[in-house]
């Protein structure tokens, strides 16, 4: 059974940092690119930041392109999520996600399993 597992998430001051911990267990971690999503009051979910299978290739989307950095610990099945200078509108719900490939591009890619969501609130 797989399973994904968020754990990080929690209440932040503006400017402040949090670290989003995703750990993949039951599935071939080096086999899977992984993505990062959140969804945004007011804004669908969306892709923020994606991995290779290796975290050689790495993307984040523009609204947190310079604040945001993602690795992963293959030997940990573990992808981070980075996040700092966070301001109120990065509040919201966070989700890593598996792809059923190796390999991803711009935040984006064909998701096979999700983890349950960490929320993410940053106070003004």
């Amino acid at each position: 059974q797989v399973q994904v597992v968020e754990s990080g998430g929690g209440l932040v001051q503006t400017g402040g940092s949090l670290r989003l911990s995703c750990q993949v267990s039951g599935l071939k971690f080096d086999d899977h690119a992984m993505g990062w999503y959140r969804q945004v009051a007011g804004k669908e979910r969306e892709g923020i930041s994606c991995l290779n299978w290796d975290g050689t290739y790495r993307y984040f989307q523009p609204s947190v392109r310079g604040r945001f950095s993602a690795s992963r610990d293959n030997a940990k099945n573990t992808v981070y999520l980075d996040m700092s200078k966070l301001t109120p509108a990065d509040t919201g719900m966070y989700w890593c996600a598996s792809y059923s490939l190796t390999w991803c591009s711009e935040a984006s890619g064909p998701v096979d399993y999700w983890g349950q969501g960490t929320q993410v609130t940053v106070s003004s």
